[in-house]
């Protein structure tokens, strides 16, 4: 349950296997844009969740699922009415949700990538874009040596800094500024533990940026490598950033309810990988979701006699 939208994903899992996703499936609720003025999840916004969960749940009890895992990120999370909701959440449905701090966002990414690249990458530094939150990590183990979260999302930077449409030239200068005052501290904290060999990028958004950018199509499989450089990155936010919300929707990689948020998630890409010293980062297909599938298995392994 995300900023942006409710996504199912059903994986065929086991021991030691290899998660494969067998179906998927999408609500596009933006609960970030339904908390109100007081902090509150509205009342149509929590029965929109509450739909969403019970279909959900009904199409993954169909699908022959054994297991069903439900968790919140920083929309539900933020929300100051959060314990109400799920509680409503959970009396309607039966389906308990977990809420995951920042941290255990960017901890259970940065498993998911290091499972997907291997021990062989050495130390990883892993970029996760979200609708509320932007996560960073940095290790050499499957627990990261820093894990953190700033409130730096695509989406809330879309609603706070870039209302019109297309935004303005100076605004989007004047964001790129507060975005690097922004990252300073956090990237010294991210840089102490070491250098990294690898450099990684997530998600929704890091996955339309590299597309856009000359990337591999989706249909070329999960396995192709694909990457997003800051030259790249700059180049796009200069044609994008000049577009509405409608051409940007046309673009071949970005969805409609995604368009929106584009010129933020990139201008927070940008940021970061200038903050960072990055010129080129690869992406991974695995993220949040495979990080929570993986952990959970591993908590099943070690629970066996």
């Amino acid at each position: 349950m995300g900023s942006n939208t409710v996504h199912l994903l059903v994986v065929d899992a086991h021991r030691g296997g290899h998660p494969t996703p067998m179906s998927s499936s999408k609500s596009t609720l933006r609960l970030a844009e339904q908390i109100d003025a007081s902090g509150r999840l509205t009342a149509g916004g929590s029965r929109s969740l509450i739909e969403s969960v019970g279909e959900f749940t009904t199409i993954a009890r169909s699908s022959g699922c054994e297991q069903v895992m439900a968790f919140a990120t920083s929309a539900v999370r933020d929300a100051v009415n959060c314990d109400e909701v799920l509680a409503k959440v959970q009396a309607s449905t039966g389906v308990r949700v977990e809420v995951l701090t920042g941290a255990d966002e960017a901890r259970l990414t940065s498993l998911a990538v290091r499972r997907w690249f291997g021990w062989s990458a050495g130390r990883i530094l892993a970029l996760d874009i979200g609708g509320g939150s932007l996560e960073m990590s940095n290790g050499v183990d499957e627990e990261p040596d820093v894990a953190l979260s700033l409130p730096l999302g695509a989406g809330r930077l879309t609603r706070e800094w870039l209302s019109e449409d297309p935004p303005g030239k100076r605004r989007v200068s004047v964001l790129r500024d507060w975005l690097d005052a922004e990252l300073a501290g956090p990237a010294k904290e991210l840089r102490e533990p070491g250098k990294p060999d690898l450099v990684v990028g997530t998600s929704k958004t890091f996955r339309s940026l590299a597309r856009l950018t000359g990337a591999a199509p989706s249909s070329a499989g999960p396995r192709v490598t694909r990457t997003l450089t800051s030259n790249g990155l700059r180049q796009l936010i200069s044609f994008i950033s000049r577009m509405s919300v409608r051409d940007r929707a046309e673009l071949e990689g970005v969805s409609e309810d995604r368009a929106g948020q584009l010129v933020a998630g990139a201008l927070v890409a940008e940021a970061a990988m200038r903050a960072l010293s990055v010129d080129i980062l690869e992406i991974c297909p695995w993220a949040l979701r495979e990080g929570v599938i993986l952990r959970r298995l591993d908590l099943e392994i070690g629970s066996t006699p």
